[in-house]
C-alpha cells in the first residue's frame, strides 16, 4: 500500500481496509472476529502494565522485552 502522504484521513483508510477484511474472513470462516479470548487477555495484560508504563511500578520484574520497550517509552517521555 503506497500513498504520497500519511495524514488522519489515509489512516483512516488504511484500518477500515484492514477492519473491513478482518470482518470478511472472519464471515467466510465462520468466526466472530472481534470476539475473541486474546482480545480479553491482551486487555487484561495492558491493565497489569499501566502502572509500570505510567512509572508508579519497575519494569525489574518484567521479561527483558517488555522492560526494553518500557523503558524506551520512558526515554521518549523524558521519564527516568
Amino acid at each position: 500500500i503506497l500513498y504520497r502522504k500519511l495524514d488522519p484521513r489515509t489512516l483512516g483508510r488504511i484500518i477500515a481496509l484492514y477492519e473491513h477484511r478482518v470482518f470478511v474472513e472472519g464471515a467466510l470462516f465462520n468466526i466472530n472476529s472481534f470476539d475473541q479470548w486474546g482480545v480479553e487477555l491482551g486487555k487484561e495484560l495492558a491493565t497489569g502494565l499501566l502502572p509500570v508504563v505510567e512509572g508508579k511500578e519497575t519494569a525489574a520484574n518484567r521479561d527483558a522485552s517488555t522492560a526494553g520497550l518500557v523503558g524506551h517509552i520512558h526515554q521518549l517521555r523524558g521519564v527516568e
